[in-house]
Order: structure tokens, then C-alpha cells, then sequence
């Protein structure tokens, strides 16, 4: 993939993103590493940063109602890149133009892991008014996150029965996959990217998942530091956690199942290890 600006129609810009535009002419674009979903370029214009991001692959998602939602929470505030525009490229392909904000987090420490737990809470604590105009999604939890054709029936009958117990609500903004790789770094501050599925949801859920990930894959320690922070800001309770840790590890196994996720060689002895101690889960999952 290599975007000319020409060729791209663009669909919504704000003020800003039409006059960088104006400059597109004299932009530099090289390739970034993508992620499983999209392709993303690094676009120089000046002394000014961007990133553009395509999704020309099988993914298809909701590339306007992204561009809304950052732009309501670059507003507020919140730790997001600033978007600029959306469009359509000549392959018919969606992409968007954002501020370029760093590189995926690689190290972390006890500051960085709380800034990085407080970016979700801002994100959670968000007044939904402000996105009357944007009309973000509301899903049934088990149908979106643990769908039909995963054909793992006995785990979306008991995320199910789960999520049941957990009496879920969708009263706030979640990420819906919040985790390291997913959170830029540049001179000390972070910024949350891929909003690829956003929706109201259960912000206990948003956590549980970012939890569970930092303790698959970066360890015990760190993953504590992070459970940590919000247990301090009482955004949920240690009960709370190993109910909503349980639907998080299911998840992870379905994922694993099915579409993939990223295994180290420790990587199934750690995940054995949390769903043994999880009161709510039974031994034989994995």
C-alpha cells in the first residue's frame, strides 16, 4: 500500500484536516507496521506528524463513527490521537487521517502503567451527552464478544451464565480492547489508539480485559501494579474483577480457538494458571 492524496475522496474533515490537505501535495509517506485489521503510513508534511490508517483488509468497521467519536474526545480532552479526516480511497478501501502520537508502549514502569489505567477511567467517566450527535453502538454482550459462529458453544454458554451473574450494563463508553499494543508513547505521554470497537458497554469488562492481557504477556508484576490503579479509584470492587477476569480469560480462549492471539512459550501455562485460580471458571476449558 502506497496512499497517493489524490486519490482519496474524502468524506468529513475538519478545519484543520482541510488545510493540512491543502499541503498534501509535498507530503512524505512511509510505511508503519499495521496491525491485524488495517495497514497505517507515517505522512511527514513539514514539521507536521500524521498518521494514515486503511483498512483493506476483511475488516470492514464503522471507519465514520470512529472519526466522531475522536473527535468528541479530543475535545473533552481525553488521551486520543487528533483526527483529522475520513475517506475513501481509490480501491474503495476506508482510511483516516490522525495525528502521528508515538510507538506502541514497550517498556513500563509504575507511573507509566497508572497514567495508562487513568487514560481508561477518563475514557469510562466521559458524560454520554456529549456523543448525542455520534450515535455509538449498544451490543448484547455475549452476541458481540462471544458470537455464534466462534463455534465454541460451551464457552459462550457460560459467558453467557456469567454475564448473567455479572448483571451488565452499557451505561458508558468502552474501547472494547484496550491493552499495551493499543496504547502509543512519546515523550512521556499516551495515547489510546484503534477504535475499532468502541460501544457502550460495561467499563468493568474494558478493565478485566486490559488486565488480563497486561498479565498474559508483560507478567504478575506489572499486571498488578495496573489492577492496582483501579482498585484505587474504586471503579471496581476485587469480587468484581474475578467474575469479570473469568468472562476476560474466556474471551482470550475463544480468540485462541479460533481467530488467534499472540503465544510466547509460556504463554498457555500462564492462561492455565488463571483460569485454575478463578473461582468461576471450571478446570477443564483448557
Amino acid at each position: 500500500m502506497n496512499h497517493s492524496f489524490d486519490e482519496i475522496v474524502w468524506k468529513e474533515q475538519s478545519a484543520e484536516g482541510e488545510e493540512l490537505l491543502r499541503k498534501a501535495d509535498g507530503a512524505v509517506i512511509t510505511a508503519m507496521k499495521g496491525g491485524l485489521e488495517a495497514e497505517v503510513q507515517r505522512v511527514s508534511l513539514g514539521s507536521t506528524e500524521l498518521v494514515l490508517k486503511s483498512w483493506s483488509r476483511e475488516s470492514r468497521p464503522d471507519v465514520p463513527l470512529q472519526y466522531k467519536v475522536l473527535e468528541q474526545l479530543y475535545r473533552q480532552g481525553c488521551a486520543v490521537s487528533r483526527p483529522y479526516a475520513w475517506g475513501v480511497d481509490a480501491a474503495g478501501d476506508q482510511v483516516l487521517l490522525m495525528s502521528y502520537d508515538g510507538m506502541p508502549v514497550r517498556k513500563v514502569n509504575t507511573a507509566g502503567l497508572t497514567a495508562i489505567a487513568q487514560n481508561l477511567l477518563d475514557i469510562h467517566k466521559l458524560d454520554l451527552n456529549i456523543l448525542d450527535v455520534v450515535h455509538v453502538p449498544r451490543y448484547e454482550f455475549t452476541d458481540y464478544f462471544f458470537p455464534e459462529w466462534g463455534k465454541q458453544p460451551e464457552i459462550r454458554a457460560l459467558a453467557q451464565r456469567l454475564a448473567a451473574q455479572a448483571e451488565m450494563t452499557s451505561r458508558h463508553l468502552i474501547h472494547g480492547d484496550y491493552h499495551l499494543g493499543n496504547v502509543l508513547e512519546a515523550d512521556g505521554k499516551y495515547t489510546i489508539i484503534d477504535w475499532t470497537n468502541v460501544q457502550l458497554g460495561d467499563p468493568r469488562y474494558d478493565i478485566a480485559w486490559s488486565i488480563l492481557l497486561l498479565r498474559v504477556y508483560a507478567g504478575e508484576r506489572y499486571a498488578g501494579i495496573y489492577q492496582q490503579a483501579f482498585l484505587t479509584a474504586g471503579s471496581c470492587t476485587p469480587a468484581e474483577l474475578e467474575l469479570f477476569g473469568a468472562l476476560a480469560a474466556l474471551r482470550w480462549l475463544q480468540l485462541h480457538r479460533t481467530t488467534g492471539v499472540p503465544l510466547k512459550p509460556g504463554t498457555p501455562a500462564v492462561i492455565r494458571k488463571l483460569m485454575q485460580q478463578n473461582v468461576f471458571l471450571p478446570n477443564d476449558l483448557l
